[in-house]
């Protein structure tokens, strides 16, 4: 509260029918709206950047092989020979949540990476994958891995059900991680910008105060697009660790 009004900082994460007429029968908001908006940023660089072919790379071919690079070596760095056959995943999965974290950060967009019910729904399908091939890969013995190797069969009774519950929890631990981040960025940002509009409104000495609020937005504007590609990376590179687990023996 300040200046006798209320900064609605988690207004923006509200969801609102787009497109009209047509958005409003289809409940059409501005998250799947700004998911096809990621999906087309990303084919378009993608095929821009490849379609020169060239020898010698330009900078948006260079930009294009180093991305394709940078995540085939992740997936094969850590699952192993058989991250080729889940690099596909991996990469398309990496791209979308940075394109979503980014293209959050623009006026008048919208970060649907900001939703736990993306973000639930993007680790669950890691979490599902990484059992189907757990099970195509390892069989029964999969369900080993909730007894460790060694432990007393005394304690199979407690130390189980805690493997259980540890297992179960990736997904969540995996969402809410994402979603907490940009959630707690893009309301430090309304925070600050609402304080510089209302310093601005004291005169003389408001403005200069104002500029505070200013230069934190633009130092959390940097620290935003680091997060943006530090999440995109963590939430890889943890798929990539499901799936080394899922195909080692």
């Amino acid at each position: 509260m300040a200046a006798g009004s209320s900064i609605d900082a988690l207004g923006q994460f509200e969801l609102h029918p787009v497109l009209g007429v047509l958005g409003e029968s289809l409940r059409f908001s501005q998250s799947p709206m700004m998911m096809i908006v990621a999906s087309i940023v990303v084919l378009a660089f993608l095929y821009l950047g490849m379609r020169p072919a060239a020898v010698v790379p330009g900078r948006l071919q260079a930009a294009a092989e180093m991305c394709y690079d940078f995540i085939y070596n992740m997936a094969v760095d850590t699952i192993g020979a058989e991250g080729r056959a889940f690099f596909p995943f991996v990469f398309t999965l990496f791209f979308f949540i940075l394109a979503g974290n980014y293209l959050g950060l623009l006026p008048f967009s919208f970060a649907f990476t900001s939703h736990i019910a993306v973000t639930l729904a993007l680790a669950l399908m890691v979490f599902c994958l990484s059992i189907i091939v757990s099970l195509k890969v390892q069989g029964a013995k999969f369900f080993a891995h909730f007894m460790p190797a060694g432990a007393p069969k005394a304690l199979a009774p407690l130390l189980i059900p805690i493997e259980i519950l540890s297992f179960l929890s990736r997904p969540v631990s995996l969402s809410i991680r994402l979603f907490a981040n940009m959630v707690a960025g893009h309301v430090m940002f309304d925070m600050f910008a609402a304080f510089t509009i209302m310093l601005a409104g004291l005169g003389f000495f408001g403005d200069v105060i104002a500029v505070g609020p200013v230069v934190i937005n633009i130092a959390l504007m940097a620290l935003e697009l680091l997060v943006g590609a530090l999440q995109a990376y963590v939430f890889a590179i943890l798929t990539c660790i499901y799936l080394r687990e899922a195909v080692a023996h």
